[in-house]
């Protein structure tokens, strides 16, 4: 399955593609050849975590490059008031009798700790699309569901804190 992705997230990808080529790479490898001049490379503890370092940088630079090549362009555009990717939205649980914010984000950048749920999960899915207080069922799978409340929907999110995930 290919990962769907915004233009936005592909930029993001390509900034830290960018840095760590550029900045990144170069320091590990100074850090490379520096411990590798303190001695024996058998009992070298700093060489091996150095090129360990220097390895994972190489393997993120790798996995970012294939998930631009293999990714889905979606847009993230949505009607004004509809909600969509990268827009905040208030729900009231019924059953709760609590409200929480989710931002709807792409799976990629999906954090549940942190309330960035994905266009794939269950809540994503039952929110793309509807509008301020109407009322969606999640479902959850053939046996649970449940319904809530869009109390509010904002656009105006500045997504300059949210980062790709490291996996």
């Amino acid at each position: 399955m290919r990962d769907k992705l915004t233009k936005s997230d592909i930029r993001k990808m390509e900034e830290e593609i960018e840095y760590r080529k550029l900045t990144l790479r170069k320091e590990l490898l100074e850090q490379v050849k520096e411990t590798r001049a303190h001695g024996d490379l058998s009992e070298n503890f700093e060489y091996h975590a150095a090129k360990r370092e220097k390895n994972k940088n190489e393997s993120r630079i790798r996995y970012l490059e294939r998930m631009i090549r293999t990714a889905e362009v979606i847009s993230d555009e949505s009607g004004e008031d509809e909600a969509g990717i990268n827009d905040l939205v208030t729900v009231y649980f019924e059953d709760d009798d609590a409200e929480e914010q989710y931002k709807i984000v792409t799976t990629v950048r999906s954090d549940s700790l942190s309330n960035l749920i994905s266009i794939e999960s269950p809540m994503g899915k039952a929110l793309l699309g509807h509008k301020e207080s109407e009322r969606v069922l999640v479902k959850v799978n053939d046996a649970v569901s449940y319904s809530v409340q869009i109390r509010a929907i904002d656009k105006n999110q500045d997504d300059a804190q949210d980062r790709i995930r490291s996996y």
